[in-house]
C-alpha cells in the first residue's frame, strides 16, 4: 500500500504549445521536499513568482483550470495535475517560461511518460487522506457533483451532450494508478468544429489542432485516426475531474457521482466541500491494519522507479 508521500527522482523537461494562447512553452518538473505540495513557478516573470496548486488559488475555470497569485497566472493545469494524482506524486516544482501548461497531445499520457522516465521517489512523510464521512452534493440546474462515503476512491461520471456521438455516456472508475494509466490517461480533450472559429475570435484555442484534440462536426469525428477508446469523451471528463480533484492537495477516499460537470462546478464543489467540515476528516495510515480499522482501502498509485530504456 502507498502510505507515504512521493516526488520524482530527477528533473525532466519538455517543450510544447499552449492550447489557448498558442505560445511555445518550456516545462521543467523538479523534485520537491516532503510537505511542499505541487508548486508552479513562472520563470519568465520578474521574481519568478510561485503559485501553489490548491483550490483556493483557482482564478479562472473558463474552458480550463487556471491558478493565480498576486497577478501571476498559470492556465490549463488539469492534465498535468491528473498525471501527478494518478501516479501519487504529492510534491513537485513545476517551472514554466510562459502562462500556460503545454497541451501536448491533449491527454495526460505525455506527462505520465515524462514522470515515469525519471522515476518516482518515496519520501518519509505520510500522505494525508481526505476521507468522506457524510454525503455532500452541489447542484447547478441539471449538473451536479455528489460524493458519498466509500471504502475506496470511486468515480461515476455521466455526460450527455446534444450530439449523437456524446449522448448519455457513463463510466465507473474504481481508482488505481494502473487503471488511471491504462483506462483514463490517454483520453484526449475534445471540441466542436462549430465552436472553434468563435473561440479563436475571442483569442482562445490558438494552439488547438487535430494533433492535440478530438474535433467533432455535426455528425462525425474529423480526426483521421478516430478514437483511442470508444467512450473517450467521458474518460477525458474523468481525467479533467481528477486533475481538478488534485487541487485538494490530498487523495480522497469517497465515491463521486458526477452529472455533466465541468471545471467551474468541480472547483465550486471543492470549495464548498472544504467548508463543510462535518462531511470529511483527514487521516494518515502507517500499515494495512490502520486502514482496516477505518474501513478504507487507499489507492495503489503504481510502481516506483523509471521506465526501462
Amino acid at each position: 500500500m502507498d502510505f507515504r508521500q512521493r516526488t520524482i527522482r530527477d528533473e525532466v523537461s519538455c517543450m510544447g504549445t499552449g492550447l489557448h494562447l498558442g505560445n511555445r512553452v518550456k516545462l521543467t518538473i523538479k523534485p520537491a521536499p516532503a510537505g511542499t505540495g505541487i508548486n508552479f513557478i513562472r520563470k519568465d516573470l520578474t521574481g519568478h513568482p510561485v503559485i501553489e496548486a490548491r483550490s483556493e488559488n483557482v482564478v479562472d475555470t473558463n474552458l480550463c483550470t487556471s491558478i493565480g497569485n498576486n497577478g501571476s497566472k498559470i492556465s490549463t493545469i488539469e492534465h498535468l495535475m491528473a498525471a501527478f494524482f494518478g501516479l501519487g506524486i504529492d510534491n513537485a516544482r513545476v517551472e514554466l517560461d510562459g502562462p500556460e501548461v503545454p497541451i501536448m497531445d491533449g491527454s495526460s499520457a505525455p506527462f505520465i511518460f515524462l514522470l515515469k522516465s525519471v522515476g518516482i521517489k518515496e519520501q518519509r512523510n505520510l500522505k494525508r487522506f481526505v476521507v468522506i464521512k457524510k454525503p455532500f452534493e452541489i447542484q447547478e440546474g441539471n449538473r451536479s457533483v455528489a460524493v458519498h462515503p466509500s471504502k475506496e476512491l470511486k468515480i461515476t461520471y455521466t455526460i450527455d451532450f446534444h450530439h449523437p456521438l456524446l449522448k448519455n455516456q457513463t463510466l465507473d472508475l474504481c481508482f488505481s494508478g494502473k487503471d488511471f494509466i491504462q483506462e483514463i490517461s490517454r483520453a484526449r480533450t475534445f471540441g466542436f468544429l462549430k465552436d472553434i472559429e468563435t473561440l479563436r475570435e475571442n483569442g482562445l484555442a490558438k494552439g488547438g489542432s487535430l494533433d492535440n484534440a478530438i474535433v467533432i462536426d455535426d455528425f462525425r469525428i474529423i480526426n483521421e485516426d478516430g478514437l483511442r477508446y470508444k467512450d473517450e469523451f467521458v474518460r477525458h471528463k474523468i481525467l479533467d475531474f481528477l486533475g481538478d480533484l488534485a487541487l485538494l492537495g490530498s487523495p480522497v477516499i469517497g465515491h463521486f457521482v458526477v452529472q455533466k460537470s465541468g471545471h467551474f462546478l468541480n472547483q465550486h464543489m471543492l470549495s464548498e466541500l472544504l467548508k463543510s467540515k462535518k462531511s470529511w476528516k483527514t487521516l494518515t495510515f502507517q500499515n494495512p491494519e490502520q486502514c482496516a480499522q477505518n474501513s478504507v482501502k487507499i489507492p495503489a498509485f503504481g510502481s516506483l522507479g523509471p521506465v526501462p530504456a
